[in-house]
């Protein structure tokens, strides 16, 4: 007698639902791969000017007054997303302001108080999930 072929499921692990600030990180990582990313306030502020920006990320304790009211106008005025991060040293390591050691540790982390996506780069999830975060912040 001939045996039937086994048929074998696969199952699909389910994942933790992202948060909003790991789905940030991960488009962040996106868009830097895709040269999509815009670090510093000059770099940022010319995007916010020619109505290249897609998304404006500015950290909570920079200290310089001028600098948030800066770019809280210009994403006012441009109609750009803003979303706050708690630290410019984690906002700097997402934008890839750091060196990666053996052990893939962060090490000698710049800070960086605003960056800008242009181009999120490819469809994802985790852009998925932040663009849904953004919808409802409206």
């Amino acid at each position: 007698m001939a045996e039937a072929p086994e048929v074998v499921e696969e199952v699909e692990e389910e994942e933790a639902p992202l948060t909003t600030m790991d789905a940030l990180q991960a488009v962040l990582k996106k868009a830097l791969i895709h040269d999509g990313l815009r670090r510093g306030l000059h770099e940022c502020a010319k995007a916010l000017d020619r109505h290249a920006a897609r998304l404006c990320v500015l950290a909570q304790d920079c200290d310089e007054d001028s600098y948030t009211r800066l770019v809280r106008a210009l994403c006012d005025e441009h109609n750009v997303h803003l979303i706050m991060v708690p630290t410019g040293k984690q906002l700097g390591e997402w934008c890839g302001l750091c060196r990666i050691d053996a052990e893939g540790e962060a090490r000698k982390v710049v800070g960086a108080s605003v960056a800008v996506v242009t181009d999120f780069g490819e469809d994802s999830n985790a852009l998925n999930v932040l663009l849904e975060y953004l919808k409802t912040q409206e």
